[in-house]
């Protein structure tokens, strides 16, 4: 199960900048344009997340951000994460339960 989210970043990136943080970054990311959520008039760069390596998306988001903190100057002014699928049932929990304190 992948797990999908943007950056948007506090400024453009250089070439270089660009370079690193695919390098960086264990997954599938693609790089864009946008402004700064705060003030419209500033342009920034957005990075497009696909993580089909993290265990949890905690740590895909956590990994992203490890990279982004690599690059002097830049930092995450803005996250979106949209719905995630459904990961699969635990295998530790029994599919037919009775509630605490019912009578068998």
């Amino acid at each position: 199960m992948g797990y999908k989210f943007s950056l948007v970043l506090n400024r453009e990136l250089t070439d270089e900048e660009t370079v690193a943080l695919k390098g960086a970054i264990r997954a599938d990311v693609s790089f864009g344009d946008d402004t700064l959520p705060t003030d419209a008039a500033v342009a920034v760069a957005k990075l497009d997340i696909d993580d089909e390596v993290s265990p949890t998306l905690a740590e895909s988001i956590e990994a992203a951000f490890e990279a982004v903190r690599g690059v002097e100057g830049l930092s995450v002014p803005g996250l979106s994460v949209p719905a995630q699928p459904a990961g699969p049932a635990s295998q530790d929990a029994p599919a037919d339960s009775e509630p605490a304190g019912s009578a068998a």
